[in-house]
C-alpha cells in the first residue's frame, strides 16, 4: 500500500515536532532556528513564502553560522543562495508507510519502548556520534515519544526515537552497532516502531535518511515505504 502523498508542509509540521529546536524566532518570511548542538535539522533557517534580496540579507546576517532547509517548492530561495555562493549539502529523502503496512509479532524482548532513556541506549547513540545535545532534543519533545532498543542474540543490537505529532509518527536517531548489521536489527526497529505508533493511534510512519545512505533505503524500500518528499540544506 502507497501512503497518501506527505504534503510538505505536513512533513515540516511533524519533524518540528517531534524533534524540535531550542527556539525560534521569525525574520521577515525565514524561521530561524537556534539548534544548540541538536544537529542540521534543528539548526537550519527556513523560508516560509516569498521573499526579498533585502530580506535574504537579514536572514544571512542574522545567523552565526548560515545554514537553510530547502524544500522542495523553495527553486527560487534555492537559486538565490546558489547566486550567493552557498553550497549544497546533505540532500535528504523523506519516506513513509501506513502504521499497519509496518506493524508485526515481534520475538519477546526482541525490542521494547522505553523513556527516558536507559544508560545502554545512550551508549549506542553516543557510538555513533549521537551525543547528549541530540538527547536534549528528544527531551524536548512534548507529545508521546519512546526510545526503542533491539536485541540480537541477547545483546544489545540498536536503538532508535520515535514521536506522535498527532496521527503521525515520525523515527529518528536509528542506530545499530556495527557488529550486529545485516542481522535484521534495523529492520526490527522499523517493526517496533510501527507497534508503538499503532498504540499510540498513529496512522502513518514516516522517517528521514541522507540520500547517499544506500543501506538504510534499501530497507526501508524492501519494508515497502515509499518516497513522500526531499530537501537539502545550503550552508554558507
Amino acid at each position: 500500500m502507497i501512503p497518501e502523498s506527505l504534503a510538505p508542509a505536513l512533513l515540516a509540521e511533524v519533524m518540528e515536532a517531534t524533534w524540535p529546536p531550542a527556539g525560534t524566532r521569525r525574520l521577515g518570511p525565514f524561521t530561524l532556528r537556534e539548534g544548540a548542538g541538536g544537529g542540521k535539522r534543528v539548526s537550519a533557517a527556513s523560508c516560509d513564502g516569498p521573499f526579498a534580496e533585502a530580506e535574504l540579507d537579514a536572514a544571512e546576517a542574522a545567523m552565526a553560522e548560515p545554514l537553510m532547509l530547502v524544500r522542495e517548492a523553495d527553486a527560487a530561495l534555492d537559486a538565490a543562495l546558489g547566486r550567493r555562493g552557498w553550497r549544497v549539502i546533505d540532500p535528504v529523502v523523506a519516506y513513509a508507510a501506513p502504521v499497519a503496512a509496518l506493524t508485526a509479532d515481534l520475538p519477546p524482548l526482541a525490542a521494547f519502548p522505553h523513556w527516558p532513556p536507559l544508560e545502554i541506549a545512550r551508549a549506542i547513540w553516543a557510538e555513533g556520534g549521537i551525543g547528549p545535545a541530540r538527547i536534549a532534543v528528544m527531551d524536548r519533545v512534548q507529545g508521546p515519544k519512546a526510545v526503542l532498543l533491539a536485541r540480537t542474540g541477547d545483546r544489545p543490537a540498536g536503538v532508535a526515537f520515535v514521536a506522535c505529532h498527532g496521527s503521525e509518527a515520525m523515527l529518528h536517531a536509528l542506530e545499530v552497532r556495527p557488529e550486529q548489521r545485516r542481522r535484521g536489527a534495523g529492520r526490527t526497529l522499523l517493526h517496533a516502531a510501527a507497534n508503538w505508533a499503532a498504540s499510540e493511534g498513529a496512522t502513518r510512519l514516516s522517517l528521514v535518511v541522507t540520500r547517499q545512505n544506500a543501506a538504510a533505503r534499501a530497507l526501508y524500500d524492501r519494508l515497502g515505504m515509499r518516497v513522500v518528499g526531499q530537501y537539502h540544506y545550503r550552508m554558507k
